[in-house]
């Protein structure tokens, strides 16, 4: 099977892979200026690949309108420098409708989230990845987490369909991670790609190396790209000294202030990108916003991250 041009893109990637959060404006509305202007700072950051209206971009509170405006703006402003990937998801119906709408919007391939609201057997599981692959000429990466959990039997299945390129993991069970990659590796010889996707991946990305995982999200590249391209670098370089400075000075206490909260790793982040000196507006509900304590910390953790990076040079 010959590799998809992503999949040829996203292999070795230069940078960290890039989840824009989507900017609203004080009514609420997307704001597409501040959207393209995020998008547009994080390609000239570094960013190897932008994920646009997926977790961190608030995929379930976006109408279909909205999601292609905003798949539609971060390929104007990525410009053909990197790859836009764009969530689809919900019923079997609808996550068809989105990567349809994702297609014509001009991205370059699909993250394929959970199905809404019902816990489905293997076999159903298949069925709509199947039928959303089938769906568009889009490649397809699968994200396990929640509802949507596989046996390395499945992901074999994933694997030989085509139009499915990768696989990401939001679950953090290594042990099956290590058996879906050996499966994967013994019945489907080739380039299948495996994400991290946990919340604040960087945290768990040592041990996803170890299982030759290399691709991973980065939240934390929305209001800090500094400090996630040097840890980047840092593990691709074999650096280990700055990548445990970086982990035990800013990302665990970034990921323990990250749990103070239900729905922080969406909010937090987003209230990173504002201090930054971006307005992008609040959280959609059922979100909510993050206590004003919890923003005074986020921004002396920032401040420490970045004084981490002198301590580096």
């Amino acid at each position: 099977m010959t590799p998809s041009p992503l999949a040829t893109r996203l292999r070795i990637p230069s940078g960290p892979l890039f989840f824009p959060v989507t900017a609203f404006g004080p009514d609420g509305s997307v704001d597409l200026d501040a959207y393209r202007t995020h998008v547009r700072r994080g390609v000239e950051a570094g960013a190897a690949a932008v994920f646009a209206c997926c977790g961190t971009g608030e995929f379930h509170a976006l109408t279909p309108e909205e999601f292609e405006a905003c798949v539609r703006a971060a390929v104007g402003a990525a410009g053909g420098r990197v790859p836009v990937v764009a969530g689809a998801g919900y019923g079997t119906a609808l996550a068809v409708r989105y990567a349809r709408l994702a297609e014509e919007a001009g991205a370059d391939g699909l993250l394929a989230m959970p199905p809404y609201l019902v816990v489905a057997g293997q076999e159903g599981l298949l069925r709509h990845y199947r039928e959303v692959a089938a769906s568009t000429a889009l490649p397809l990466i699968v994200y396990q987490r929640d509802n949507a959990v596989f046996t390395p039997e499945s992901v074999v299945e994933l694997a030989r369909t085509d139009g499915i390129i990768g696989f990401k993991d939001g679950v953090g069970d290594l042990d099956l991670m290590q058996r879906i990659v050996s499966a994967v590796r013994t019945e489907v010889p080739g380039d299948f790609l495996y994400f991290n996707g946990l919340p604040t991946a960087e945290q768990t990305q040592l041990a996803y190396r170890a299982l030759g995982i290399g691709l991973y999200s980065s939240a934390v590249f929305c209001f800090a790209p500094e400090i996630a391209g040097a840890f980047h670098e840092a593990l691709h370089t074999g650096d280990g000294t700055t990548a445990r400075r970086l982990l035990d000075g800013f990302y665990r206490p970034f990921v323990e202030l990250r749990a103070q909260g239900r729905g922080y790793a969406v909010a937090l982040v987003k209230a990173g990108v504002r201090l930054r000196g971006l307005d992008v507006g609040e959280v959609r509900p059922p979100l909510q916003e993050p206590a004003e304590e919890h923003v005074k910390q986020l921004a002396q953790l920032i401040e420490r991250g970045y004084a981490l990076l002198e301590e580096s040079k």
